[in-house]
């Protein structure tokens, strides 16, 4: 059996295991948050190195990447990655390049829930870069608010402009504390409505879960969620709020849907590559074997 271990900056409230079959291997996953704390991160993947198949890299991501151009290693995340001697570490973004533009396909051709015409509020785009081209492929109109999330300026972005500031702003960003730019530990349980307007205005809310529902208003009544690393807890809490339908790019496994981080550690295990090696085809080639792994959860 391979086994994969998530490590992640967030809430250890959200730990999980569980196992999965790919192709006929066996996988155990393995989730351990350290409440914000990069520190003890750094340690337990100190610790486990060389003892796991592969480590997933959640709450942070290792470089910004502006669409595929140069990258930029986040300073914050820098001890994580010097930590893992022996084993790999993957932080999702090839399966973000991969699995999360089907997704957007998924949805439009196999659920049959048109996309074109629909307005899609991206509460951050850069870390979804793949979804976020899927949606304007299939002709959505798609706001990207990254400058609200990551930086707290409530200026909404097109999808082109936001490429372009990102390869001005990445090398300044890479930078700076990642507390400054996500929630982490007792902070992804905060809730504070804000940018109201660009939930209720949109069709599809689509990005990482932490930022959807840290401002996310109460009534959501009809919306469409397009996400991942949902617990059951977070599903209460989107029907509470009159969400129609979530919509995950990961599969659910016993209760609960894995982040792009810990499905990519899994895939890399089994694939038995190094990640650097690992092309886009590779991950699509073993997506077609698998079949559809995406989760469809209709709430109201």
């Amino acid at each position: 059996m391979k086994r994969v271990l998530g490590i992640s900056i967030g809430s250890s409230a959200r730990n999980h295991t569980a196992e999965i079959e790919i192709l006929g291997e066996r996988v155990l996953l393995e989730r351990i948050g350290t409440d914000g704390d990069i520190k003890k991160a750094a340690q337990l993947i100190s610790e486990y190195d060389g003892k796991v198949d592969c480590f997933g890299m959640g709450g942070i991501d290792i470089c910004l990447n502006a669409y595929g151009e140069k990258k930029y290693m986040l300073h914050a995340a820098a001890p994580l990655v010097k930590a893992a001697k022996l084993t790999p570490i993957v932080d999702g973004t090839g399966l973000k390049n991969t699995l999360e533009r089907r997704v957007v396909y998924y949805i439009n051709n196999e659920l049959g829930i048109p996309v074109k015409g629909k307005k899609v509020f991206m509460t951050c785009a850069l870390d979804r870069f793949g979804m976020t081209q899927s949606f304007e492929e299939l002709g959505a109109d798609v706001c990207c608010g990254d400058l609200m999330y990551g930086l707290g300026i409530p200026i909404p972005l097109t999808h082109k402009r936001l490429n372009s500031l990102a390869k001005v702003l990445f090398p300044i960003i890479s930078h700076l504390p990642f507390s400054m730019l996500y929630p982490t530990g007792e902070k992804q349980n905060e809730r504070v409505p804000k940018y109201e307007k660009y939930y209720y205005q949109a069709d599809f809310i689509a990005g990482d879960f932490m930022y959807i529902i840290k401002h996310m208003p109460e009534n959501m009544d009809g919306k469409i969620v397009v996400t991942n690393t949902v617990t059951e807890r977070d599903m209460e809490e989107l029907q509470r709020k009159r969400v129609k339908t979530v919509i995950t790019s990961t599969p659910a496994v016993n209760g609960r849907i894995f982040g792009t981080n810990m499905i990519e550690a899994a895939f890399v295990a089994v694939i038995g590559k190094k990640p650097e090696e690992i092309k886009p085809e590779d991950y699509n080639d073993l997506l077609d074997k698998i079949g559809n792994i995406h989760s469809v959860r209709e709430l109201n």
